[in-house]
């Protein structure tokens, strides 16, 4: 079974990552403590950033990539998908 990363759509084109998204909450929480140092990135053209630490990926809502169309993060030299063909699309048709 492959692991498919995190995916968050965000309205900013700077974005942080702590890695501790899922680990969130309760009376004893620091951040970062089961994730990774807290690192700041840039969206740019392309409309999407991949964190390095934690591969999860960050799309800019109603930019280039908002539409499914970008390569698998844990393939550098993949191509983006063709239409239609994105990783939402398949969490629907396999649902």
């Amino acid at each position: 079974m492959d692991h498919v990363p995190e995916t968050t759509i965000v309205d900013t084109p700077r974005v942080w990552c702590d890695g501790a998204g899922d680990i969130r909450g309760g009376e004893n929480y620091k951040p970062a403590s089961l994730g990774h140092p807290r690192v700041w990135m840039q969206i740019d053209e392309k409309g999407y950033v991949d964190c390095g630490y934690c591969d999860r990926r960050f799309i800019l809502e109603g930019g280039p990539a908002d539409d499914g169309n970008v390569p698998d993060a844990r393939d550098p030299g993949a191509k983006p998908l063709p239409h239609g063909h994105g990783p939402e699309e398949a969490d629907v048709a396999g649902t």
